[in-house]
């Protein structure tokens, strides 16, 4: 059988059914957002403009939310037939991707778009980036050129010759042209995927139309296509990642971006293939995300020959290894086998063969003794491939984590809408009832405002500067106590043994110490932000009862929503004390003495920490701090919308004010009612907050 096989075909339309039950655990998610969407409508409808600006705000991020979960996994390991088979769609990405492709592919799959339409936007390599590869080798390159591996780096230059003449091969004069561009089109399919995700053959050795295939793979850096699948309960993108093991390692540093992006990651192994030292660099990107976040789906059981037996004990083999190096051994582990699960949505089952069919049935009788309830053959076939196990995990993860945390965002902003239009009610009445309702002048309004605004983002700032410098100091200090311990090790092993005999060290110790530094950092951001978040909120709700002479009740302004700092999965890029091989050897030898040995080294291995801190800093803290300030910020400018609004109100004429009150319809001023009961019963939901 082929290592990554997808023989169902494509099919004209996905299986609705199976996907529908698979997803089943997004429903009521799904129907809560439903719920909420309904509500801001409501409020949109009973408030004014400014309400109505803001709902519209809220209905945007309402509508374009979409949860990701990015797939990674070994080679091999039939991680894009997972994809298919998770989309309902077996045949649509290629299974035969060659492994120089370079290529994130994320599926948008949308239940508002009906079955077969769909778009593609394919992103090309800029030209630093490809310079980059071609002039240095890549992230090899720049270890061997820093190392003095002169072997290794002319072997890596070669293979890029290779790489750049077939390029031009296929592209011609195009291929500079290419660079940084971006090619969109209004439909999707498999020849329209093959030709910028798929290398074919050489150019030369085909003729006609087939030379179409791969036609750009080579500076394909993302594909991303939108596809109509009415049976997912709630729109979700599944991203299938080119891997971490490649030549040049651009498809670890994809890799690592495209797992930031996603707040769900589920590793894809292959049950010929148990979890082990060889896929260090898939441990070391797991291991930087928090277990909740990790599903495990061993994959191809369909190939093992006793898979009752053997996936105990690949299960024991996977804890075991993540225990000993380290990683997530609390993650949820599915065994399964996609292959199984596109003939079931194919209902192609005579091309299972025998092999696979024997396990298949193996596997069944298992799972009817466990207590599975059999359906059709289809329904069966489905139930077993674990598909709907993984669906269902995928389902719980986002429903308790991501999907919490951006509920709990929409339902406190439109609460606070709600209270913006109550408070509007309150002034609006004591005045046409005659109360004495003292004018409000917006420009005073609007000092208060920038009054708190500049206390409240001038101490966001400080206490994030503060502890950005203590990240700093955090690394500074893992810098320089990793450097020192394997600089003595170093010595150690070369008055022990001479430079004859290889010398490793293991750099886990330097990723603990940076993972702890970083941790220690995000706790206290968060920490720090939901208080000056608190304060500030308070601080407005305060002016709105004193300068308007509202209820306490009425004023129960809400602050926004703190997002989590992304996970430190920089952390888990190769450095060079990750790269075995004898070429130490001969970098040694080229040193006069054991003390010059051990200067060079501290320098070579200080320059590989060298862009963990850059980056911890730079993409990880200084990112959260701009965007919780940008957070701080809009909220402040809404509130300062809906606060200048009720100034103006107590400055215009009472009739007016009674005419507008009127064109307020009864019905209208029901249902806000019973939508802020609505809202309100939506109490902070804590899970997705605990689970971090």
């Amino acid at each position: 059988m082929n290592a990554e096989r997808d023989t169902a075909g494509a099919v004209d339309v996905p299986e609705g059914d199976l996907i529908r039950s698979a997803f089943s655990g997004l429903q009521s998610f799904a129907e809560r957002i439903q719920k909420l969407d309904t509500a801001v409508d409501a409020i949109a409808d009973a408030g004014g403009d400014t309400a109505r600006a803001a709902t519209r705000k809220l209905k945007r991020q309402i509508r374009s939310f979409e949860p990701s979960v990015t797939m990674i996994g070994q080679v091999k390991a039939g991680k894009t037939t997972l994809v298919n088979a998770l989309a309902g769609w077996p045949g649509l990405l290629p299974a035969d991707i060659n492994p120089w492709t370079s290529v994130v592919t994320s599926l948008h799959l949308d239940p508002a778009t009906r079955t077969g339409s769909g778009k593609a936007k394919f992103r090309f390599f800029d030209e630093e980036e490809w310079a980059r590869l071609l002039n240095r080798g890549g992230r090899v390159g720049e270890l061997a050129a820093r190392a003095g591996a002169h072997k290794e780096l002319e072997k890596v230059r070669r293979q890029l010759e290779e790489m750049r003449e077939k390029s031009r091969q296929r592209l011609g004069r195009k291929f500079e042209m290419l660079m940084g561009q971006e090619h969109e089109y209004g439909y999707v399919d498999e020849e329209l995927v093959q030709r910028y995700v798929c290398l074919g053959d050489d150019a030369g050795d085909q003729g006609g139309a087939s030379q179409q295939q791969g036609r750009f793979a080579d500076i394909t850096k993302s594909a991303d296509l939108y596809l109509g699948q009415p049976d997912l309960p709630h729109r979700l993108c599944i991203r299938d990642t080119p891997g971490v093991n490649d030549t040049f390692m651009i498809r670890e540093q994809i890799t690592v971006n495209a797992i930031r992006e996603s707040r769900l990651c589920v590793v894809v192994l292959s049950a010929h293939q148990t979890l082990s030292t060889v896929d260090m660099a898939l441990i070391r990107l797991i291991s930087n995300i928090r277990s909740r976040e990790v599903i495990i789906f061993v994959n191809r059981i369909d190939e093992l020959n006793d898979p009752v037996r053997e996936t105990e004990e690949i299960r024991k083999s996977i804890v075991s290894t993540l225990d000993a190096l380290n990683g997530p051994t609390d993650a949820e582990i599915i065994f399964g086998s996609a292959y199984w699960a596109v003939h079931a949505l194919a209902q192609t089952y005579k091309d299972l063969g025998k092999a696979s069919s024997k396990a298949l049935i193996d596997w069944a009788e298992h799972r009817l003794n466990s207590g599975e309830v059999p359906g059709t053959v289809q329904e069966t076939i489905w139930k077993i491939s674990g598909i709907p196990a993984l669906c269902a995990a995928i389902s719980s993860r986002i429903d308790s984590g991501e999907g919490a945390e951006f509920e709990e965002r929409i339902v406190r902003s439109a609460r606070n809408v709600a209270t913006s239009i109550e408070a509007s009610r309150q002034v609006t009445a004591k005045r046409i009832d005659g109360d004495a309702v003292a004018p409000v002048a917006p420009a005073d309004i609007g000092r208060e405002l920038d009054a708190i605004a500049a206390r409240s983002l001038g101490l966001l700032d400080a206490e994030m500067g503060k502890l950005i410098s203590g990240l700093d100091s955090r690394l500074a200090g893992a810098r320089r106590s990793f450097l020192g311990r394997a600089t003595a090790s170093l010595i150690r092993h070369l008055e022990d043994f001479g430079d004859h005999e290889i010398w490793q060290y293991d750099p886990a110790g330097l990723r603990l110490l940076l993972s702890s530094a970083y941790r220690v950092f995000s706790a206290k951001a968060v920490n720090t932000s939901e208080k000056i978040f608190a304060t500030t909120a308070d601080e407005i709700r305060t002016l709105y009862i004193r300068a308007f002479q509202i209820s306490e009740d009425t004023a129960a302004i809400e602050a926004p929503v703190v997002q989590n700092p992304p996970p430190p999965v920089i952390l888990g890029s190769t450095i060079a004390l990750d790269v075995k091989g004898n070429w130490w050897t001969s970098w040694w030898r080229r040193r006069r003495s054991y003390q010059m040995f051990a200067e060079e080294y501290s320098a070579l291995i200080d320059a590989e920490i060298e862009p963990f801190l850059v980056s911890l800093r730079a993409d990880h803290a200084e990112t959260f701090s701009l965007a919780t300030r940008q957070i701080l910020t809009e909220f402040i400018d809404a509130q300062r919308a809906h606060l200048l609004e009720l100034a103006n109100q107590t400055e215009i004429g009472v009739d007016k004010l009674r005419q507008r009150a009127e064109a307020a319809a009864t019905d209208r001023r029901n249902t806000l009612n019973d939508t802020v009961v609505f809202l309100s019963e939506l109490k902070p939901r804590s899970e997705w907050r605990a689970a971090e």
